[in-house]
């Protein structure tokens, strides 16, 4: 950690120029890790879970993530040197490296010094999962050193998206990353919460199928089926769970956001 940079300059949005020799000392906060299977992009993934998150999303898991302080002070060398321990088996299990959340662009230098680190130092598949709704602050260094991006998209519909996301948050800077990253060229999994009641809606569904058709980078789909797992978290924080009474969708309400997705072309699953 002390080596000269050779005048490279450091990008904002990372600490570590692309190509770089050195790593500098970045620090973020961080909730949590853990290793995970066909959930956090492809293969077996290190997910690393970054603390803080600007929206409320009703139907949010992980609310315990929501806050900077939910998380423990750690280093860029802390978590590369944790994952480096899996990098055999992870590579063997045709997976990679993630960032999830919480919100990851929350954090963008550290976020930025961790894809780099990851893809360039362990050689592993990177992957940035976001709302997209800080799209903005994701830096080119940074999506130059993200390989796959999980981008989660809350509704369609503009007042729905804010309902969703607690009231905190709009579509539009969703809408703007996902067509910078089409630009880019950068493979994109959308993913979908279907909650009955609230985003099972006909044209909420038909218009986030026509806008991920529309990108030309969006690989796959995932319809996730809502689920309550994360209500004792939202106790654990203080929060009233705030769709307690919603129930879970039926497989064949799944099996027909699907079909909305396929009709347009795009992989779901």
């Amino acid at each position: 950690m002390g080596r000269p940079t050779h005048g490279a300059a450091a990008p904002a949005g990372a600490a570590t120029p692309a190509g770089a020799a050195t790593r500098r000392p970045v620090t973020g906060s961080v909730h949590s890790w853990d290793l995970s299977t066909g959930v956090d992009g492809p293969g077996t993934r290190f997910t690393a879970f970054l603390a803080g998150c600007p929206l409320a999303c009703l139907y949010c898991h992980n609310p315990d993530t929501w806050r900077l302080r939910n998380g423990r002070r750690t280093t860029a060398d802390e978590l590369v040197a944790e994952a480096a321990k899996y990098t055999a088996f992870i590579r063997a299990a045709g997976g990679g490296a993630t960032l999830s959340g919480g919100e990851p662009l929350l954090q963008p230098v550290f976020a930025g010094e961790l894809l780099h680190r990851f893809r360039h130092e362990l050689g592993l598949h990177t992957a940035l999962d976001t709302s997209g709704f800080l799209g903005a602050r994701a830096s080119d260094a940074l999506l130059a050193d993200t390989d796959l991006v999980l981008l989660d998209v809350k509704s369609w519909e503009p007042g729905l998206y804010r309902k969703v996301t607690g009231g905190r948050g709009e579509i539009a800077p969703t809408v703007a990353f996902a067509r910078r990253l089409a630009l880019l060229g950068k493979e994109v999994w959308v993913r979908f919460v279907l909650v009955p009641g609230l985003t099972d809606g006909a044209d909420n569904i038909e218009g986030v199928a026509a806008f991920a058709a529309s990108l030309g980078n969006v690989s796959r789909v995932d319809v996730l089926p809502f689920h309550k797992l994360g209500a004792a978290k939202w106790e654990a924080v203080g929060r009233t769970f705030p769709l307690a009474g919603t129930p879970v969708p039926t497989p064949e309400q799944v099996a027909g956001a699907r079909e909305v997705f396929a009709a347009h072309g795009l992989y779901a699953v």
